[in-house]
């Protein structure tokens, strides 16, 4: 069977070809491309849920006028660098392409009060697209914009626990799945992942940490990436300390309302991807986490999140959580903080001479 049958059999191959071009244009970032390809991908009504404070838009033009063109006017060389691009169609049947990776550019001017440096800036993306007809119908998309603040010396809030870096790509440098769609493999990777999620909600309601059985299910030289505020953990270990035991100390009834969140997963190859616009709600009833006091108030959380899958086991998982929506439930308004914390510094752009080299 040669290449262009095979892409005809395979929706998953061909949905990620549509979306290459946008990502070119986001990569070659001027205003113009970008809107056309835009506007040649999305449908005229598609749903865009973005992360606070962005939130629900609608279409192409919300998409770019609102979110996009002012993240340009902030960082004027802007480009977007992919890691990680995956397709399948979920348990509920419908098709998506998830895209991992981070946005780049010299911050040169204000951006959603965060003050200028510079300096090379890096933001990183979760992004997931539904696909009807050849045209985006829906997109779900994370940008870790605590990282930004972080950068900026700026992040107004609770020191992360984890390690906080540039978090990298796969380390088999094979996140790019353009290769025609291997249905037995990612049905198996994505499989293993959901049997890992089930073990690991068992805990604590049904038992110490032995009933998440982590040597079945992770590699044991993992990496845990988590988003900005939280940070990387290495192996179980770390990602128990770092993230797993303060987040399931302050809200132990986690996974116990699946009526009132929604999950989109597929496989792709040794990849697993997960998008759901919430796809968590549990309650914060004690402290722990994030500095956040107990409230008692029930939250719901967006995380979207990418596993890579070796010899069998997970060895890699990128999570983004939209950790400023959950501040923003619980009465703590980020922004304000941010800008009484940097009310003193410079907030005008920052013009750095064009060098001459004849």
């Amino acid at each position: 069977m040669d290449a262009s049958t095979t892409e005809a059999n395979d929706i998953h191959s061909h949905h990620k070809r549509l979306l290459q071009p946008l990502r070119e244009a986001l990569y070659n970032f001027t205003p113009e491309t970008v809107q056309q390809q835009l506007t040649e991908i999305f449908s005229e009504n598609a749903v865009v849920h973005l992360c606070y404070p962005f939130e629900d838009l609608t279409g192409a033009t919300d998409l770019y006028e609102q979110a996009l063109q002012p993240l340009h006017a902030a960082w004027p060389d802007l480009e977007r660098r992919d890691t990680i691009v995956i397709a399948g169609t979920t348990e509920h049947g419908g098709h998506w392409v998830g895209c991992c990776g981070f946005y780049s550019g010299t911050f040169l001017n204000p951006w959603l009060d965060i003050p200028p440096t510079g300096h090379v800036v890096s933001m990183r993306f979760h992004e997931f697209y539904q696909f009807e007809n050849d045209r985006v119908v829906q997109m779900q998309a994370l940008w870790d914009i605590p990282e930004v603040m972080m950068q900026a010396k700026a992040w107004p809030l609770a020191p992360s626990l984890g390690r906080e870096w540039q978090v990298p790509g796969p380390a088999t440098q094979d996140g790019l799945q353009i290769n025609s769609h291997d249905k037995a493999q990612s049905q198996a990777s994505y499989q293993h992942v959901i049997a890992m999620l089930d073990a690991l909600k068992k805990h604590p309601s049904q038992g110490g940490p032995e009933v998440m059985e982590p040597k079945k299910y992770w590699h044991p030289k993992m990496n845990w990436y988590g988003p900005a505020g939280i940070g990387t953990g290495r192996g179980v270990a770390g990602f128990r300390h770092w993230h797993q035991i303060p987040f399931l100390n302050a809200m132990p009834d986690r996974g116990q309302y699946p009526e009132e969140v929604s999950y989109h997963f597929f496989g792709d190859g040794q990849y697993v991807g997960v998008t759901g616009w919430p796809n968590m709600a549990q309650t914060l009833t004690d402290d722990g986490w994030l500095g956040i006091a107990a409230s008692g108030k029930k939250i719901t959380l967006r995380s979207l999140d990418f596993w890579r899958l070796e010899s069998g086991l997970i060895r890699e998982n990128w999570v983004l959580v939209d950790l400023l929506s959950v501040y923003k439930q619980l009465g703590i308004d980020v922004f304000a903080r941010l800008r009484e914390f940097n009310k003193a510094r410079n907030m005008g752009p920052i013009v750095l001479p064009p060098e001459n080299y004849g």
